[in-house]
């Protein structure tokens, strides 16, 4: 399929942007609420101003609904690094995520041209332009806490925490600390008052020896889950609606192993609205789980390289949609094609028949019930 007109692309990115200006908690608000009290989470770690942070939201949206709509995996290394002057960088689907109130997705890679390649087969780094070019692609938000963030080392990660500090979009997921690696993102969306979470479940030398301590820079662990459900609980007191966005699951794999089931559940139960993840290079089953919604697995999006798995260039993008009052209304699912240059675009006829039917299959071995439906706009 052809990406289309690129000035239709452009004003698809125009339209993002305005959005984001009329959004009521920009990132510098929010920076300046988070120098309020601190949370003691198991283990010692301060959660600073996450409660502050929260309070100073109201909503303001006549609907009190808000779409939140999810993508995977993306790069900009091998077959996708001239993406990052293309416009826009996530190609025809970045119109989808504009459409949203809000869009989020996993950057898998460290920011960084300097450092000391790990102990892993594979690593990744990219400029402190990809996240420009995913703001300019209708996301608002990426996250950062996955196996990939910390590929280079300590220098690499001086310099991602550096792109942190100075990114259009927020970073989550990873910080100079654990009490700004757990933080939220909050903003206001519909009149909805969100706050966003991300952490990496996966066991690895990421999560062995990059996981941010009280003093110490790294990644949010989902591995030390009372610290991430303190977080959630913290948050969920002060939001309509708590995301948490994981990088979890095995790779290859598309029914979800039982650390994901058990952590989904236990999120649920501290209060997450919206439970959603990536890492395994394939699509899992999403559905509800009591009220929340859980995705465990997206898939890749905008994919460097081939991959070894079946199935690994079906994707598409999830939107949800949710109320003020903490409620999932409705969830769709788009259904994507990756194509060689590693770009994804919307499929059609056979393809997208195929896709959805297998996204609807997956749920039955994550044992979800059906989500309510809803217009993904």
């Amino acid at each position: 399929m052809n990406e289309g007109p690129e000035s239709r692309c452009r004003a698809a990115a125009r339209r993002a942007r305005e959005r984001r200006r009329r959004r009521t908690a920009a990132p510098a608000a929010v920076a300046a609420l988070l120098a309020g009290a601190a949370l003691v989470l198991p283990g010692g770690t301060a959660l600073r101003g996450t409660a502050a942070a929260l309070a100073g939201h109201s909503g303001g949206h006549p609907s009190g609904t808000a779409t939140l709509a999810f993508a995977g995996d993306v790069h900009f290394t091998g077959r996708t690094a001239g993406r990052l002057t293309a416009v826009p960088a996530l190609g025809p689907l970045s119109a989808r995520l504009s459409a949203a109130d809000f869009a989020m997705v996993n950057l898998e890679s460290s920011i960084t041209t300097r450092g000391t390649p790990q102990a892993k087969e594979y690593h990744f780094r990219t400029t402190p332009a990809a996240l420009a070019a995913l703001r300019a692609s209708g996301v608002d938000a990426v996250t950062m806490a996955n196996n990939h963030a910390v590929d280079y080392g300590p220098a690499g990660l001086a310099d991602t925490l550096a792109a942190q500090r100075a990114s259009p979009i927020p970073v989550l997921g990873i910080g100079p600390d654990a009490a700004a690696a757990y933080r939220p993102y909050t903003t206001t969306a519909g009149g909805v008052r969100l706050a966003v979470l991300a952490a990496s479940q996966v066991e690895d030398i990421t999560n062995a020896e990059f996981a941010a301590g009280p003093r110490t820079p790294g990644i949010a662990s989902a591995l030390d889950r009372p610290a991430l459900l303190a977080a959630v609980r913290v948050a969920r007191a002060r939001a309509d609606v708590v995301v948490v966005y994981l990088h979890w699951g095995v790779e290859g794999e598309s029914c979800p192993v039982p650390a994901q089931t058990s952590l989904a559940a236990d999120l649920v139960a501290a209060g997450a609205t919206v439970v959603v993840g990536t890492h395994a290079h394939v699509m899992l089953g999403s559905g509800m789980l009591g009220p929340a919604y859980v995705a465990y697995g997206f898939g890749n999006f905008l994919w460097y390289g081939t991959s070894p798995y079946p199935y690994s260039d079906e994707t598409g993008v999830t939107t949800v949609t949710v109320t003020k009052a903490g409620r999932v209304a409705g969830a769709a699912f788009a259904p994507a094609v990756v194509g060689g240059d590693g770009v994804p675009r919307a499929a059609s006829g056979a393809a997208a028949a195929r896709i959805t039917a297998r996204h609807e299959l997956l749920r039955r071995c994550a044992r979800l019930a059906p989500p309510p439906t809803a217009d993904a706009r």
